[in-house]
């Protein structure tokens, strides 16, 4: 089960990052903010890619956690700027997109699988009279 939850994380936060590598040189164009669309979305690719390395190398709660963060604030980016349009947020660029496509959907869909499978990871690990350490070393050789 454990194997399968963080596949199952991975190629969510992998769907993630490939959606968000592709689109951001559209998202250069964004007004407002200090940041750039182009720049947030590569740092978002980058970012999903790297937890989901780390997540197929550690299967402990602060991986999880770590994927759950990353995942979940994606969806609830995704959806904010899908529904209301809120300006520019500080250094973001006014991100607002009320249109849907099939990319989107992939990466709502990955990031949800992602953050649920996260969740689920989180509230599951094992946590024996060793400790998650012990649990850890015993599975970093699956990856």
């Amino acid at each position: 089960m454990g194997l399968i939850l963080r596949l199952l994380v991975a190629a969510g936060l992998a769907a993630d990052a490939v959606v968000h590598w592709r689109f951001a040189p559209q998202m250069a164009f964004v007004e407002g903010g200090s940041i750039h669309g182009d720049l947030l979305f590569r740092i978002q690719a980058g970012v999903a890619a790297v937890v989901a390395v780390i997540v197929l190398t550690y299967a402990a709660r602060w991986s999880y956690a770590l994927a759950f963060l990353v995942a979940g604030s994606a969806v609830g980016a995704l959806l904010l700027y899908y529904y209301v349009d809120v300006g520019a947020l500080g250094p973001l660029p006014n991100m607002h997109e009320p249109v849907w496509y099939t990319e989107k959907t992939v990466s709502l869909v990955g990031e949800g699988v992602a953050a649920v499978a996260a969740a689920i990871g989180f509230l599951t690990v094992r946590r024996g009279p060793r400790g998650e350490a012990a649990h850890e070393r015993e599975h970093a050789h699956l990856f």
